[in-house]
């Protein structure tokens, strides 16, 4: 199976599926010499394991990290850093009344037509689960950026119809949707709670900044910076749709509303999002991934089998109702893997 492999000069590797053994990923491109500690990485597993707030899944996973290889004393020694989680509450036996028919909203029919087999216990490698691989690299590159004063945030702005009237980056700790907005938050859990009795799921929109990114990062065709932020974000199963900066409000304004104008103290607003012609320009770089709404659904929806026979199906278990706000390290994680990426190659150019 190609496309497993992201990056350049900090490349990662993912593997494992959802009801396997394990899940991990390998990371080439480290330099050495950054402190590295399973506690260091499993800061990050935590905001993204299951089990945890009212849209996340009954599964029930530690998701304790093991440094396989790559580091010696507590530092990155420069070699391939490998990262291994085990699945310890997979319940395989919740998809056999499925496994012979195509779920609405999921790879499972794709996967089927590309390889002619697939793994139909919890969606395999199309799993959400994969993604613990993306947030332990991305936890990695973290503390790379972190000694170059680069850091990476992101919170909740929109569930469902639900959006944030403020930003207050505060607030994201202190509520289990990691919205910058305790009012918002509150008409969060109201909603959630609501689809949840319904039996169905519902999407969303995380923000994520990148601050303290040097002017330079990126190339200026086909590598720009913001093309490869997209790439990134909605290489994430549940992301279907990007914006960088204003997004598509820049569609509705004038060139004299949209440029950010330039002083002798640096740029007066930032519609931008940091990135000019797929280069950083030293402003914080802005991203938005809008989020679908989870596919495993108790409401009974139309199907077919595998041998294209008209079927309905109504998929019991363990499901989030919402991908948010699990999704949102994952998120972080994609946009400091591309920063640092960028960062190393800047590096050979500039050599700062």
């Amino acid at each position: 199976m190609a496309g497993n492999t992201f990056g350049k000069a900090f490349k990662i590797t993912t593997w494992g599926e959802s009801h396997g053994r394990g899940v991990g990923v390998v990371i080439d491109g480290c330099p050495p010499h950054i402190p590295l500690t399973e506690e260091i990485i499993q800061q990050d597993l935590d905001r993204r394991k299951p089990g945890v707030g009212p849209a996340s899944t009954a599964r029930k996973e530690e998701d304790l990290v093991r440094i396989v290889s790559g580091t010696f004393r507590g530092l990155t020694t420069g070699t391939p850093i490998s990262l291994m989680v085990e699945n310890r509450d997979a319940k395989s036996s919740a998809y056999n009344k499925i496994k012979d028919l195509y779920r609405p909203g999921h790879a499972d029919f794709t996967y089927q037509k590309k390889y002619g087999i697939r793994d139909w216990r919890g969606g395999g490698r199309a799993s959400a689960r994969e993604t613990v691989g993306r947030v332990a690299a991305g936890a990695v590159a973290r503390k790379l950026l972190s000694i170059k004063s680069i850091s990476v945030i992101s919170y909740t702005v929109q569930l469902g119809g639900v959006r944030v009237s403020t930003i207050d980056v505060a607030q994201i700790d202190r509520n289990p949707f990691r919205a910058p907005d305790q009012t918002a938050a509150a008409e969060m859990a109201k909603e959630v709670a609501g689809i949840k009795k319904a039996g169905d799921s519902i999407g969303g929109v995380v923000e994520v900044i990148a601050q303290g990114a040097p002017p330079g990062l990126g190339e200026p065709v086909f590598d720009k910076l913001d093309a490869e932020l997209a790439r990134a974000l909605m290489s994430i199963g549940a992301v279907k749709g990007v914006e960088i900066g204003a997004g598509f409000k820049a569609a509705e304004s004038l060139g004299s509303e949209n440029n950010d104008q330039i002083s002798p103290d640096g740029f007066l607003s930032n519609n931008a999002g940091g990135i000019l012609g797929g280069i950083s320009n030293g402003e914080p770089l802005i991203a938005r991934a809008a989020v679908k709404p989870i596919p495993s659904i108790e409401t009974r929806q139309q199907t077919v089998t595998i041998d294209n026979v008209a079927t309905e199906v109504s998929v019991k278990g363990r499901h989030d109702v919402s991908a948010i706000p699990r999704i949102n390290p994952v998120c972080e994680a994609m946009v400091c893997l591309v920063v640092a990426d960028f960062y190393l190659r800047q590096k050979t150019i500039r050599g700062f």
